[in-house]
């Protein structure tokens, strides 16, 4: 099933902050906005975007840094201002320091919110920003400072429910300036379910080893949550997140340490326990890429960019429902 139906554009235009690999870039494309431009201060990210859609508007390196842009220029021409600040500051991963940590880039976002007055904002972050612990970071950085201007709803969105074959709950917010907006809009609607779970009436997300083509072992689920190469220790090509998904992947018979560049240096290398070694490409799939959607740098790099990425089709997702609001 096609994920990522192309739609004909719908003549809204778009910016994208702390843009990364582009999922939420593409996601937003595919579903018809206009792409106004992207800003991502990793020169490697940045060139994946200008490799993937030369006709973008790309400020990478040298002028990628929202702190040093004055975006009441865009005021008036934007019609969804869409990003991910960098979810470290929040994830278990990155320690959880929230508002501590120097790569919380949030005060950033909101400040561009406030200059563009867009007529919708996305944001997307990892579900653990809307947990207790970080309640009253949510409230006084991003809550109050928007919520005079647009009605703000966060909404709990997991990757598999949208086709996507991996465990990733991300929290998304939403913010709209016309109550008419906020009035018509509605969340985007699950579409699949977990492997081996209950029937909902949904169709079952594929399992990690049937996207991957392997052959059945008897077993299947959707993969861990894919963990980005750039949190922790640097030049890393393991994408493994925790114990329990190393567990996971040991049942899956998929190896997740040593990630290489191609299928081909893969098939090559085999694992000491003989379970399927990853590729980038392999990763790109599990994070719901499509193959044409190439990455730029060395495989820690490019491995930091996907796992970094907002999911596409969850992208996808979400922008179909901006744009219903619009068309209602």
């Amino acid at each position: 099933m096609l994920l990522m139906q192309p739609q004909e554009n719908n003549g809204l235009a778009t910016l994208s902050l702390f843009s990364g690999g582009g999922g939420l870039d593409l996601g937003f494309d595919l579903a018809g906005f206009e792409h106004l431009g992207s800003w991502e201060i990793m020169d490697e990210a940045a060139a994946t975007l200008r490799a993937a859609r030369p006709e973008w508007q790309v400020h990478g390196s040298g002028d990628g840094d929202v702190r040093g842009v004055d975006w009441r220029t865009y005021r008036g021409n934007v019609a969804v201002l869409h990003g991910g600040p960098p979810c470290q500051p929040f994830s278990h991963a990155g320690r959880q320091r929230g508002s501590d940590d120097p790569r919380d880039m949030w005060p950033e976002y909101v400040r561009a919110v406030k200059q563009v007055r867009p007529d919708v904002f996305v944001a997307e972050n990892v579900a653990a920003l809307v947990s207790a612990p970080f309640s009253t970071y949510v409230d006084e950085t991003i809550m109050r400072p928007l919520s005079g201007l647009y009605t703000i709803t966060p909404v709990i969105v997991q990757a598999y429910e949208f086709g996507v074959p991996q465990l990733r709950r991300r929290v998304v917010f939403f913010g709209f300036r016309s109550a008419a907006l906020a009035k018509r809009w509605r969340p985007p609607e699950p579409r699949f379910r977990r492997p081996g779970t209950l029937d909902t009436g949904t169709a079952e997300t594929m399992g990690l080893r049937q996207a991957l083509g392997l052959p059945s072992i008897g077993f299947d689920d959707v993969s861990p949550t894919i963990r980005s190469t750039l949190t922790g220790p640097r030049h890393t090509t393991s994408v493994l997140s925790s114990v329990s998904a190393q567990r996971k992947f040991e049942q899956l018979q998929v190896w997740p340490n040593g990630v290489a560049a191609t299928r081909e240096a893969a098939s090559a290398f085999v694992a000491k326990n003989g379970h399927f070694r990853l590729s980038v490409p392999d990763v790109a799939l599990i994070q719901g890429f499509p193959e044409s959607w190439q990455f730029t740098g060395a495989v820690y790099m490019q491995l930091g960019q996907i796992g970094n990425a907002g999911a596409p089709p969850v992208a996808y997702a979400v922008a179909r429902s901006v744009a219903s609001a619009f068309s209602k």
